[in-house]
């Protein structure tokens, strides 16, 4: 008997280890609830977990097998479980944070000690790290030439989902509930999960958005986006199954479809950069990629951070934003950029602080790209524009939500205000958005005069101040 240890690859179909696992099964599938990684998990994203191990686990019962879960340091129970079997083979697939790296190579050392073989392989990812180089052989820093050599690369086809003759017979208790894991309930909304979930999301970005997909993804009123980043960060559905679908539509697309379609390709290209850069840089959880001269003299107010959280900065487009992520623990991309540019150019707060909330609220939360994300807005990551980038979100607004539907969506005390009011909220006299919008507030900072200070705090920060 050999066991298939699911972490972030919580599906049976296009799995790697699990169908290399089934070549020669019968396959234990076993799931461990880690206090490491749960101490940095959240309501919304282990909500979630259960949901997509609920599904998992009926989709073996339906195999006449089970999924096998306990709670538990890996490197002390998988060896335990595997002698309870008499399992002589232990597969799994890699993650690639530092954590993950850490608790992994514990487990190989437990398992060599108890005499267990095992094996890894490399499946959230079409290119593992170090396949993707510079001619010297070194990982790139700048995604567009990382890019382009993604998209040329060849892909692997889907591997085959193992029928039930494959599994072990085996069953299982009830999975624990969310209070059992030390969390409470959600308050926010959070998207089904499961393989079937994830395929009637893609089916749907398919049939309507992907073809768009590079203009439409940039205005968040408009189901613009796949909606796929927490089915792929759980690995409830494949990057291959993904992938396959995604060439079968460019393959029936014409030049300006295409467009759109190469477009999210390369979305999925960033995900694997960023994966990449963190693998080689495991210490960027709580440090800058770029290197300054001085340190960076970040603010530290805590009623500004306050504001920012609960979305009443009265900037409209980022309380917006703010208020999405608390209603449904999701925000959409362009608007993320939006808040992260606010964060740290406005209010000249810390990254890490937005990082850490993001990683509190949101149920797609994935170190290597939210990382990679916050630091491309803070100025202090992998990125060939210069420092002073500074988005303004009065401008930002007014261009991708310019009739204020996303805006109202999630800011109700604007819902009479019209859009020209809305987009002009800094420059309003108090009497003029106490008559527009009574309950709306006004800014909490002037946005030109702290573009100027980061400037000069990033000058300072270059040794140029």
């Amino acid at each position: 008997m050999r066991i298939h240890w699911h972490r972030r690859d919580l599906r049976a179909a296009d799995n790697r280890a699990l169908a290399a696992a089934a070549e020669d099964g019968p396959v234990l599938p076993v799931f461990v609830f880690d206090p490491d990684v749960l101490q940095y998990a959240s309501p919304p994203r282990v909500a979630f977990l259960l949901a997509a191990l609920d599904s998992l686990q009926k989709s073996y019962r339906e195999r006449g097998s089970d999924l096998y879960t306990v709670e538990g340091d890996p490197a002390e129970v998988l060896p335990e479980i595997a002698d309870e079997h008499g399992v002589g083979e232990l597969f799994w697939n890699h993650d690639y944070t530092g954590l993950a790296r850490e608790r992994d190579e514990r487990v190989r050392e437990a398992l060599d000690e108890a005499g267990i073989a095992h094996e890894a392989f490399h499946d959230a990812l079409h290119h593992e790290p170090g396949t993707i180089t510079t001619n010297d052989g070194d990982p790139y820093s700048v995604f567009s030439y990382f890019g382009d050599k993604w998209l040329d690369r060849e892909k692997e086809e889907p591997y085959p989902d193992p029928g039930g003759d494959a599994l072990a017979d085996v069953e299982n208790e009830a999975l624990p509930t969310i209070e059992d894991l030390g969390f409470d309930e959600p308050a926010a909304e959070i998207p089904d999960a499961g393989t079937e979930a994830a395929r009637d999301r893609l089916d749907a970005f398919c049939n309507d958005g992907i073809a768009e997909y590079d203009e439409g993804r940039e205005y968040p009123a408009d189901e613009g986006t796949s909606r796929l980043s927490q089915d792929l960060n759980y690995g409830t559905i494949g990057v291959r199954e993904v992938t396959k679908r995604v060439g079968e539509m460019r393959e029936d697309a014409d030049e300006d479809e295409r467009d759109g379609i190469d477009a999210y390709r390369r979305e999925l290209a960033f995900g694997e950069f960023f994966a990449h850069v963190l693998f080689y840089n495991p210490e960027l959880v709580v440090e800058n990629y770029k290197s300054y001269e001085n340190p960076i003299d970040w603010r530290e107010d805590d009623g500004e951070f306050q504001a920012w959280k609960e979305g009443t900065t009265g900037y409209p487009i980022v309380d917006a934003g703010m208020r999405q992520l608390r209603e449904e623990a999701y925000m959409h991309n362009r608007v993320r950029m939006i808040v992260a540019s606010f964060l740290t150019k406005d209010l000249m707060l810390d990254w890490r602080e937005g990082y850490a909330h993001f990683r509190e609220r949101l149920v797609d939360h994935d170190t290597a790209n939210d990382n990679g994300n916050w630091q491309w807005a803070a100025s202090t990551g992998t990125d060939a524009q210069p420092y002073f980038r500074v988005f303004n979100p009065m401008t930002q607004g007014e261009k991708y939500d310019p009739d204020a539907d996303y805006i109202k969506t999630y800011v109700p005390e604007l819902d009479d205000t019209d859009p020209e009011t809305i987009h002009s909220w800094n420059e309003l006299s108090d009497e003029e958005r106490e008559s527009a919008a009574p309950d709306y507030p006004a800014p909490i900072c002037e946005h030109g005069e702290r573009r100027e200070e980061a400037i000069e705090m990033f000058e300072r920060a270059r040794g140029e101040g």
